[in-house]
């Protein structure tokens, strides 16, 4: 059983991870939370905060997502994640869990910020998740006394923490009226970029991302657009090895890249790379033999999941 008493600056060891207070007024208190006046007084941390140094975004979205929702959250997290990007999210279901998977299997830490205390895994079928974080040398956050369960008004006020830790906030998928949109509302409120992947115009769970592309957040249409923004070079990633997982040549890994689950034509892979059509035309043909994308239409590619 798990002790439930914690000193402010003190550590106690606790049997998945230790758990510290953390005041505003310590040293070790996020320096970026502390220019906006609605932070929590404490914080509640077992395991490590997001390193300072590096880029951090929020893969945040629905609970009830689609597989299209589930593979685009792993696959941007992941990405983000090879490129030396902290991931963040709110460990709930769907969404949230995949931009943990995603930044795991990229070899990152990645940081949960909790609706409950930070000794009360939330949902509890999220348990090897949340011990899988601690265990990669990430970290769970909470402004929650320890032993609070989840309770609904946490859920919104948990957000701000979120987008205040972050440089960058991710919407991949959502209703109108979603928990996300306030994530992102506290994004643009403390001058945070915003993105969102766009869907279907008749999903309803693409409904809160095109109101957030249609009021000025970015189009996510590749991870690599959101790393160029965040001042990550992709050439010197796919040039020192940190992305191109897949050990293709440089010209092969650059197509490979634009393409998703959404069929894309070879002009746009030419507008996307500069390469030449000819030059288009030959990665295209070598990653279908590979058996990496596939043709979804005359003349019109797709990743084949």
């Amino acid at each position: 059983m798990e002790r439930t008493d914690v000193k402010n600056n003190h550590t106690e060891e606790y049997s998945t991870g230790q758990i510290r207070c953390i005041e505003k007024s310590d040293p070790e208190y996020p320096q970026i939370m502390k220019q906006y006046s609605s932070m929590p007084a404490k914080l509640y941390v077992k395991g490590r905060l997001p390193d300072p140094k590096r880029r951090t975004v929020a893969v945040i979205g629905a609970r009830m997502c689609s597989p299209y929702g589930r593979m685009q959250a792993f696959r941007y997290a992941k990405a983000l994640s090879v490129a030396g990007v902290q991931i963040i999210s709110g460990m709930a279901l769907g969404i949230d869990s995949e931009g943990h998977k995603g930044a795991l299997e990229g070899k990152m830490p990645t940081f949960a910020v909790l609706g409950s205390g930070v000794d009360v895994c939330y949902p509890k079928s999220n348990r090897k998740l949340y011990e899988r974080i601690l265990w990669e040398n990430g970290g769970i956050i909470s402004e929650c006394p320890l032993g609070s369960g989840p309770v609904s008004w946490h859920f919104p006020a948990r957000n701000r923490i979120i987008s205040a830790l972050s440089d960058a906030v991710l919407v991949v998928e959502a209703k109108e009226n979603s928990g996300s949109l306030i994530t992102a509302g506290f994004a643009l409120e403390q001058g945070k970029m915003v993105y969102a992947i766009p869907g279907a115009v008749t999903d309803e769970l693409s409904r809160g991302c095109h109101k957030l592309i249609y009021d000025g957040a970015g189009i996510a249409y590749c991870p690599e657009i959101m790393l160029e923004e965040l001042g990550i070079s992709m050439e010197k990633v796919t040039q020192n090895g940190e992305k191109n997982n897949l050990g293709l040549a440089r010209d092969l890994n650059m197509v490979y890249s634009c393409l998703d689950l959404r069929p894309k034509n070879p002009d746009y892979i030419v507008r996307k790379t500069g390469f030449s059509p000819a030059q288009v035309s030959n990665c295209l043909v070598e990653l279908t033999l590979r058996g990496l994308i596939r043709e979804s239409g005359r003349h019109y590619y797709v990743k084949d999941s």
